[in-house]
């Protein structure tokens, strides 16, 4: 059930040739606060013979020769609250921000996505696809989600160029199949339906993929350990393992779906591994899971962004991928629109979960009006970008700059290699893509400029690093 060409790699591969940097060009885009430049062409940077650096030198080293995990894609999550913002814009901003996410060269190139099945906080009701006790899914439809997701999904799909990878996750089962009868608060599924549970998921995408919306993938259970005032529902690891193992891998398979790429946990690093390892030691578990999802929200409990913990996982369970499944700002503020920090969060869990060995990265919404929502319980966070519904203007933060530093100039199928900095004020990630290109990201997240130099093997560029900022050097 595993993708090789996405399952996480920390052994590398030696290439049988050297690379060699003489005669490459490096075109720096950059965004920096306190200028104009976002995502913008810079300058143009040329390779010259440089020998062993010295240590009063700042230097960001780069070596292709070692290749590691294989990128999957890069986005944001498709939700009602998404939908039905977007539909309040008028049709030229709604071209401008399908053209903002989704096109390669104007935009910065979202190749992911995931979306709901039934309701979440981030809609704007709670509401099922079937009725009360209806355990055989006879009256199961999506018709809640015609007015809007779906239509939106499809805009998305052909802005995207007709191919989108996108994944799926519940956040509670109906709540009459729950303990405590209801879509909120937690709870956990009655064991008298788990099977039909099971088939939940198999009518979702066979619903979805007749409407022209393919499902690559999907999750067990959104943050499967957070009781929430909003829809959500509880699985402890063997829970989890279990419920896997004996119904919806079984049941997937069964209806000829064992290509769709299952996905665990799906909540934050802080417990990763211990759920990682219940779910996938168990072999009859593993076999039907393709990866290991998680969220970056455990800093509100103290635990900080574990990147340890993906490392330790991808060490243990180099055949499963990591994924990361959702993301965002939370504590809305309209006054932080322009708050600096906002994207500088995004570039370092970035820049650090795919060095620990992530294949994939998905942002929450990708859209919310100007209040942080809708959303009814009043959950409200930031998204990249927001819509403002009294002006009908678009609201970018940079936290959208930011992810285009990675998401525009690194490509499914790129392969990560090592770029290592020599002073800790500085944090990079790189890619060769498929083309040949190399995609280096560095990010300075300290008060001061820092001048430093690309170097590749006997070959270096010398730059500067602006002041918290994000640049991305293409090597071609």
């Amino acid at each position: 059930m595993v993708s090789a060409v996405c399952a996480t790699q920390f052994v590398f591969a030696q290439n049988s040739t050297t690379y060699s940097a003489s005669n490459k060009t490096v075109k720096v885009y950059l965004t920096a606060k306190n200028t104009d430049n976002k995502l913008s062409q810079t300058e143009t940077l040329q390779f010259t013979e440089k020998g062993q650096p010295v240590e009063t030198e700042v230097a960001v080293f780069v070596d292709p020769s070692k290749t590691f995990q294989t990128m999957l894609g890069i986005g944001g999550a498709l939700t009602d609250a998404s939908a039905e913002t977007f539909y309040k814009l008028s049709k030229d901003k709604q071209k401008e921000l399908l053209t903002a996410y989704y096109d390669k060269e104007k935009g910065i190139g979202y190749t992911l996505g995931r979306t709901t099945i039934q309701s979440s906080d981030f809609s704007s009701d709670s509401y099922s696809y079937v009725n009360e006790n209806d355990m055989d899914l006879k009256s199961f439809n999506v018709k809640h989600d015609e007015k809007y997701r779906i239509p939106f999904i499809k805009e998305i799909i052909g802005a995207a160029g007709g191919k989108l990878t996108l994944f799926a996750s519940p956040w509670s089962p109906p709540g009459w199949m729950k303990t405590n009868n209801n879509v909120l608060h937690g709870g956990k599924l009655k064991p008298e339906f788990d099977q039909s549970w099971a088939n939940f998921y198999v009518k979702f995408i066979n619903t979805y993929e007749k409407a022209g919306i393919p499902i690559w993938g999907l999750s067990v259970q959104n943050e499967p350990m957070a009781t929430q005032t909003w829809e959500s529902c509880i699985y402890t690891g063997e829970e989890e393992r279990d419920f896997i193992k004996n119904f919806l891998g079984p049941t997937l398979t069964k209806a000829g779906m064992a290509d769709k790429k299952l996905i665990a946990w799906d909540h934050n690093r802080d417990l990763l591994y211990q759920r990682a390892s219940t779910v996938l030691e168990d072999p009859e578990a593993a076999k039907y899971v393709w990866g290991i999802g998680y969220h970056w929200y455990e800093t509100w409990t103290g635990a900080g962004m574990n990147f340890e913990n993906e490392r330790r996982v991808a060490e243990a369970f180099p055949s499963k991928n990591l994924i990361f499944t959702e993301g965002c700002a939370e504590s809305f503020n309209d006054t932080r629109f322009n708050d600096w920090v906002l994207g500088e969060r995004y570039g370092y869990s970035m820049i650090n979960d795919f060095n620990a060995g992530t294949v994939g990265w998905t942002d929450w919404n990708i859209l919310l009006d100007e209040k942080g929502g809708p959303n009814h319980v009043g959950n409200f966070c930031f998204a990249p970008v927001h819509a403002d519904t009294k002006t009908g203007n678009l609201i970018y933060t940079n936290s959208y700059y930011y992810i285009g530093h990675l998401s525009k100039f690194i490509q499914p199928g790129a392969k990560r290699i090592i770029s290592a900095a020599s002073r800790d004020k500085l944090i990079t990630t790189a890619f060769v893509n498929p083309d040949g290109k190399i995609a280096v990201v560095v990010m300075n997240k300290t008060d001061e400029n820092i001048t430093y130099y690309l170097w590749i093997k006997g070959q270096a560029a010398k730059t500067t690093s602006p002041a918290h900022s994000i640049a991305t050097l293409v090597i071609q």
